[in-house]
């Protein structure tokens, strides 16, 4: 492998880095897509975190924030859930 290497002209890394490089880049956009996709940069998403516990160390704004995240996060859950036991069926 060695001998093959260095019989290569000079120059072939930058190449090699090239590819390299474009792949990653490729890749990165591949991923920040699909989290786009997913909803994976919801800034809301922090709300889910809270519980009836914290009413009193939240404003009465961002408690009710939580409340309205919380209720759409189990509507998409239960949707999620619907459509996946309709997939199941389908399959069956």
């Amino acid at each position: 492998m060695g001998n093959y290497l260095e019989s290569l002209p000079d120059g072939w890394t930058i190449y090699l880095w090239l590819v390299v490089g474009a792949l990653i880049i490729i890749t990165a956009l591949y991923w920040i897509r699909w989290g786009a996709k997913n909803k994976q940069f919801d800034e809301d998403i922090k709300y889910v975190l809270f519980t009836e516990d914290d009413k009193d160390k939240m404003a009465p704004e961002e408690y009710a924030k939580s409340r309205e995240v919380i209720k759409a996060q189990y509507a998409s859950r239960e949707h999620f859930k619907a459509q996946e036991a309709e997939r199941h069926k389908q399959g069956a």
